[in-house]
């Protein structure tokens, strides 16, 4: 048999999965900028943006209500993209438990989640050489806002690290286990 019609299947069939998974990734996006542009209302609009919460214990450096932000706005996001990439991306073949495979899920997230904190504060930090510069970003009006854009700019720079891996990890070795499982079980 002619292995080159089952890698270009194979070839199709991860296409087809990145693109149905950057749509969905678009709009938890979506999701993930309504929860920003909301808890940034709440809290008086983004030029409050960079308003300390709490000092780090033992360093100098404070947690700010913009990473507040971006960790809400990920979990939120994170949820509406599991239940979606789950039941549409890789909703073909076996399925392990909702919370089998739920934890894996918010366990890459949560890595991208923790990377994403410092490209976003990169991009807000004026001392960082990825600051968004003025005049263009600044905080007097949405469209330029260097909050919102920070937000958007770093969910895109780690939106890759996600696919690759919660396809390979989360929907497939999770899944994979639980049908062994469930064929051992069957056997007995």
């Amino acid at each position: 048999m002619n292995p080159a019609p089952v890698e270009l299947g194979r070839y199709r069939r991860g296409a087809r999965q990145f693109i149905m998974f950057g749509i969905v990734g678009g709009s938890g996006m979506v999701v993930n900028m309504i929860v920003t542009v909301l808890m940034n209302k709440a809290n008086g609009g983004t030029q409050n943006a960079q308003d300390i919460l709490f000092p780090l214990a033992g360093t100098e450096f404070n947690f700010r209500f913009t990473t507040l932000v971006w960790v809400v706005a990920f979990f939120v996001a994170n949820v509406y993209n599991f239940l979606l990439n789950r039941h549409w991306t890789f909703g073909k073949g076996h399925k392990a438990p909702a919370w089998q495979e739920f934890w894996p899920f918010l366990v890459v997230g949560s890595v991208a989640a923790a990377a994403g904190i410092f490209i976003k504060l990169a991009f807000t930090n004026p001392t960082s050489p990825l600051y968004l510069q003025e005049p263009f970003w600044h905080e007097d009006a949405g469209i330029h806002s260097r909050e919102y854009w920070s937000q958007l700019l770093t969910i895109l720079i780690t939106m890759p690290i996600n696919f690759v891996v919660n396809k390979l990890w989360t929907f497939r070795a999770v899944r994979n286990r639980h049908h062994a499982r469930s064929m051992a079980d069957a056997v007995i």
